[in-house]
């Protein structure tokens, strides 16, 4: 399993939509996005995924790392469609949102008015209810400065911790156009 950290104690754990979804919905360039962060961030969380996945596979991980590196992406992401890799595929997900977009996340709790400490771990207990139009105006905020199929997966993967998903959450990313993830 992947060497693991503070993130495990974030609120932010994708409850309802299994990782293996979320993954055959994307597009590849968000995978490549993610897998290319892992390689000049956190080596040893890459190196780790490609072997925890390669076991899973009954596959040596060598065999995967002598793939050149698109042939490694695409190899990845496909094996991260399968249900059985869940557990790695959500794990991966949660460090690299965690760790490696939290400027995006740290803006979102601001633009909500959601306490957090300052890298968008949630400090406390999540709101009750969404302000439908403060959620409105910072979603037309952080789509244009961020990339919105990134941002799209961060809401997806945000709706999931209250139970239900929030009605307003939900609601906006059934129907804008701009919220999709392929």
């Amino acid at each position: 399993m992947l060497p693991w950290n503070a993130l495990t104690s974030a609120h932010f754990l994708i409850a309802t939509v299994k990782a293996h979804e979320l993954y055959t919905a994307v597009a590849p360039a968000l995978v490549t996005q993610m897998l290319d962060w892992f390689r000049i961030n956190d080596r040893n969380v890459y190196k780790s995924a490609v072997a925890t996945l390669a076991g899973n596979r009954k596959l040596r991980p060598v065999f995967i790392q002598k793939k050149p590196l698109a042939e490694q992406y695409a190899w990845i992401h496909k094996t991260l469609k399968l249900n059985a890799c869940d557990a790695i595929g959500e794990q991966l997900m949660q460090a690299y949102l965690m760790a490696g977009q939290q400027p995006m996340l740290a803006m979102f709790c601001d633009g909500m008015g959601i306490p957090h400490d300052g890298k968008g771990v949630v400090a406390g207990d999540l709101p009750k209810q969404l302000d439908p139009e403060r959620l409105t105006a910072t979603i037309d905020r952080l789509i244009d400065l961020f990339d919105p199929k990134l941002f799209t997966l961060y809401l997806r993967c945000f709706n999931l911790q209250h139970p239900g998903g929030w009605t307003e959450l939900t609601a906006i990313l059934e129907s804008d156009e701009r919220l999709t993830l392929a």
